[in-house]
């Protein structure tokens, strides 16, 4: 195991020491660097008081005294020193009520949630594990610190926290963490939108996303996204499927894990939502037709106005929203395979969604059956190679961007308004038909003709 805490880290540890304090790295920076990951934050406790911190260095910001917390300006980089602390009690269960300052690293390291995260690391000292944490780490799992039902009620989002750590790390949550998090599951209705949508969005991202079915089978989802619930209750009885609409959500999720690791950060984020909430409305959209199967009709419409109203009650922002929602509406639903039809579909999904929909078809069409999968395949192949042409071409996709303007609309004699903007689409639409209608000439003579 190697473990090296940047300059500015072990200048701040270190600081501490020489002066008499005890001082560790600590929590996720230490659990990361022990599995050859690199930590993105860097947090140090300390015996050291606030005030003794503060006096140690020479710029320091209050971010959170009354926890014990102060940040050590070094350059630019602002790192967390935090006075070794007991919890009082929780009424909210998210925040202690009071906070008491501590001697002792191990009672520090008890409070914390899990064993991975309770371990601490001084060059001076080495590793610190008081409660197994690497033990779990090799064995690959997740386990409270003491009491999983103790640590649980201290703090709900801890919950979401396990399920997100066995995500990404790919572990098992060991037996009484699990029960406990079954037990108190319903106290996740005390924590804010914002930080359930944070830990939902890191699960779903990860390269375990099928840990969200454990999060059903363990009564979090019925308090933070019920609708997944139905989604995993929902029988596919037809010759596209071979599973519930859960099952296929996850798998189609799981297909992007495994074939679009190279796409940006944040082209995966809104792929990976849009999966998620691709089919939310087939649950309310379900009838069993004459045919004897069940059939989905409308749900990509149903599905897009349900993912706005989840991604609303999660606080997203709206560009998110209105990404989804396009993505959602759209998932199902092949084009005129004519240029000109593909053209206007261009228009209607937006450009810059275009890339994210067709890795959205592709990963819901690998998460059916064989039936009639080359005919679907084939349709979307056929759209992918119409729009990578149309974009190489260069085909006008937007009002804005033709050879003619409002201005020249003036110059005709047509008043800026609703008349203008009737005309202005004509015009558009004989550009989607033909890009080389898209010349101004021949904009203005088509222009002639309409007035």
């Amino acid at each position: 195991m190697q473990i090296t805490p940047p300059g500015s880290v072990k200048t701040v540890i270190e600081t501490l020491q020489d002066n008499g304090f005890e001082a560790y790295a600590v929590g996720g920076c230490v659990r990361d660097s022990y599995l050859g990951y690199e930590p993105h934050d860097w947090d140090i406790t300390t015996n050291a008081r606030p005030g003794e911190v503060k006096s140690l260095f020479r710029r320091t910001v209050d971010i959170g005294m009354q926890h014990g917390t102060v940040k050590v300006m070094m350059g630019r980089e602002g790192i967390e020193v935090t006075t070794y602390r007991i919890d009082g009690k929780y009424d909210d269960s998210r925040h202690p009520n009071e906070v008491t300052f501590t001697a002792d690293l191990r009672e520090d390291l008890r409070r914390r949630d899990f064993t991975v995260n309770a371990m601490a690391y001084s060059e001076k000292t080495g590793l610190v594990d008081l409660f197994g944490g690497v033990d779990d780490l090799k064995a690959g799992v997740i386990r409270a610190v003491g009491n999983a039902e103790e640590r649980f009620s201290e703090d709900a989002l801890r919950i979401l926290r396990a399920l997100r750590f066995s995500a990404r790390f790919g572990y098992e949550i060991e037996e009484d963490t699990k029960q406990a998090i079954a037990k108190l599951a319903p106290t996740l209705s005390k924590i804010s939108a914002e930080r359930i949508r944070e830990e939902l969005e890191k699960l779903i991202c990860s390269d375990n996303p099928d840990r969200l079915k454990l999060a059903y089978e363990l009564g979090v989802t019925s308090v933070i996204f019920p609708e997944w619930d139905r989604m995993m209750e929902c029988e596919q009885n037809n010759p596209h499927h071979y599973t519930d609409v859960g099952d296929h959500t996850i798998d189609a999720i799981k297909y992007a894990v495994r074939n679009f690791a190279d796409i940006p950060d944040e082209e995966n984020r809104i792929l990976r939502i849009a999966l998620l909430l691709h089919d939310i409305a087939k649950p309310v959209k379900k009838f069993l037709g004459d045919d004897g199967l069940e059939h989905f009709t409308g749900h990509p419409e149903e599905g897009a106005r349900m993912a706005e109203d989840v991604l609303k009650r999660l606080k997203y922002d709206n560009n998110t929203i209105i990404r989804v929602k396009k993505l959602v509406r759209y998932h199902d639903e092949i084009p005129a395979l004519t240029f000109p039809g593909v053209r206007r579909f261009i228009v209607e999904v937006g450009l810059s969604n275009m890339d994210a929909l067709l890795l959205l078809k592709e990963a819901d069409l690998y998460a059916h059956t064989k039936y009639r999968w080359d005919e679907k395949a084939g349709n979307n192949q056929k759209l992918d190679m119409m729009y990578r042409k149309i974009v190489a071409d260069r085909d006008c996709l937007a009002i804005r961007d033709m050879k003619i303007d409002g201005n020249d609309l003036i110059s005709r004699g047509i008043k800026p308004g609703p008349a203008m903007g009737e005309i202005l689409q004509k015009l558009f639409e004989t550009v989607l038909d033909d890009p080389a209608m898209n010349d101004h000439e021949i904009l203005m003579e088509a222009l002639s003709g309409m007035i």
